[in-house]
């Protein structure tokens, strides 16, 4: 890997700011992290180290930023343009090839998606701490959490998210989720004017979830509710039960703020 980063167009100032107003806001780094990217391939995660590896020269707490392609189909993933993406912005890589999904097809799994994910964050903790990094990143975003709080709230009756950080004891290492502020819709513009190219292993458990029903029904009440979107993630900060999302005082978005997450 070069230890100089080509130059090339960076995520907007406004994603950079959602980015860095998540990282603020719930405290995410700390000087002298070392934070991994769970690098997938697809475009949440590949928007997410490109934003990274652009604040990275800004933060006014020093990061050190590296990148995992974890591969759950043993060899279905093409990794070059992962692999040319992270050496063009400096950042090590590692490639690491698990069979989640023959595990799941061998247990026959009734929540797959539930069990993979689960088992990649594992993998990817390990993988951090293997690298000597404090803090593993992950990419789910704003479209994540109000499809996550959703499928929790008629699901399980209960009214809460993933948090966007949370220390695992197990593995010593912090997940962050810096996209939390950022819609999938402002993601997939900033693909696009990036000229990125997102890659994944194809998923035979794709479709027909009870997630992408959720997703379906957020889709239809964000017609009808333009704010939803932005009105949940207010709730889920004003939570007071346990469940919520504690912000920082000082980093607090202000009333009204949250209308310009929609995107």
């Amino acid at each position: 890997m070069p230890d100089t980063p080509q130059t090339f167009p960076e995520p907007s100032a406004r994603f950079r700011h959602l980015v860095g107003k998540a990282l603020a806001d719930f405290n995410m780094i700390t000087p002298g992290s070392g934070i991994l990217v769970g690098l997938s391939g697809g475009k949440d995660s590949l928007v997410l180290l490109e934003a990274l590896g652009a604040l990275r020269s800004r933060s006014p707490v020093p990061f050190t930023l590296r990148a995992c392609t974890l591969d759950p189909s043993m060899g279905a993933l093409d990794s070059s343009f992962i692999e040319a993406r992270c050496e063009a912005l400096g950042v090590p890589l590692s490639l690491i090839s698990h069979d989640i999904l023959g595990i799941i097809r061998q247990r026959q799994e009734r929540s797959p998606c539930s069990f993979c994910a689960t088992m990649r964050r594992g993998i990817l903790c390990s993988a951090a701490a293997s690298a000597g990094c404090t803090t593993l990143a992950l990419g789910h975003h704003l479209d994540d959490v109000v499809e996550t709080t959703l499928l929790n709230l008629v699901s399980g009756g209960r009214f809460q998210c993933f948090a966007p950080r949370v220390w695992h004891s197990r593995s010593g290492i912090t997940v962050i989720r810096p996209l939390v502020y950022v819609a999938e819709g402002h993601i997939r513009a900033e693909i696009q004017r990036l000229g990125l190219r997102p890659v994944a292993p194809p998923c035979p458990y794709a479709g027909g979830t009870e997630r992408a029903r959720i997703k379906e029904l957020l889709a239809l009440l964000q017609d009808r509710y333009p704010h939803i979107r932005s009105n949940v993630l207010h709730a889920l900060k004003n939570l007071r039960d346990g469940g919520g999302w504690e912000v920082s005082p000082r980093k607090a978005m202000a009333p009204g703020e949250e209308g310009d997450l929609e995107g």
